[in-house]
């Protein structure tokens, strides 16, 4: 098991997650960002399967067929489009994902891409990743959109304007989020 290299990984990625996530206004999502990956149901496999270069979910998954470690994660962590997949009879239903985990998933794609690519990264890794290893099938229309924008933006804009870019668009689908909740609340109490 390689322990200390795992710790050294994931604190290096909620650091930078959480650098990314203060650009764009997300204080508490940045402080918050990952602490399951210290639980022992994604710590212990993380150590166990460490590869450096990758998430170690990936030799767990080639190992079993499955991640453990993963399937943990995607249920407790909002940043995670996979969390806002429901199945119900039958039906694959995609759920828009709120701003502000949005903004999150966008910082945690880009840390990500920074710790395993290392000296290899650019600022259109994230988009590349995307690109070629999303199955944006299981994604939300609007959330994929959204994403492959910011992505786009950060592979031909760079970080700073991307980050300050994504924090305006947050702000306003926030507002926007917020404003579509209070109807619908409105419109169901009128109903019943």
């Amino acid at each position: 098991m390689q322990i200390l290299k795992h710790l050294k990984t994931v604190n290096h990625h909620r650091r930078e997650v959480r650098r990314l996530c203060f650009q764009a206004g997300l204080y508490k999502r940045g402080l918050l960002h990952d602490l399951s990956k210290y639980s022992p149901s994604e710590f212990i496999p993380g150590a166990r399967y460490y590869q450096g270069d990758k998430s170690p979910q990936v030799a767990e998954r080639k190992l079993f067929g499955y991640s453990a470690a993963w399937l943990h994660h995607k249920g407790r962590n909002k940043h995670h489009f996979e969390y806002w997949r429901e199945v119900c009879d039958d039906r694959n239903i995609c759920v828009k994902m709120p701003a502000v985990y949005f903004g999150e998933m966008v910082c945690d794609r880009v840390a990500a891409s920074k710790i395993y690519l290392k000296e290899k990264y650019t600022d259109r890794s994230a988009l590349e990743y995307f690109l070629h290893r999303t199955d944006v099938r299981n994604m939300n229309e609007e959330t994929a959109r959204d994403l492959r924008y910011f992505l786009e933006k950060l592979a031909e804009d760079g970080e700073k304007e991307t980050f300050a870019e994504l924090k305006i668009f947050i702000k306003k689908q926030k507002k926007a989020e917020k404003a579509e909740k209070k109807a619908k609340q409105k419109s169901y109490k009128e109903d019943n």
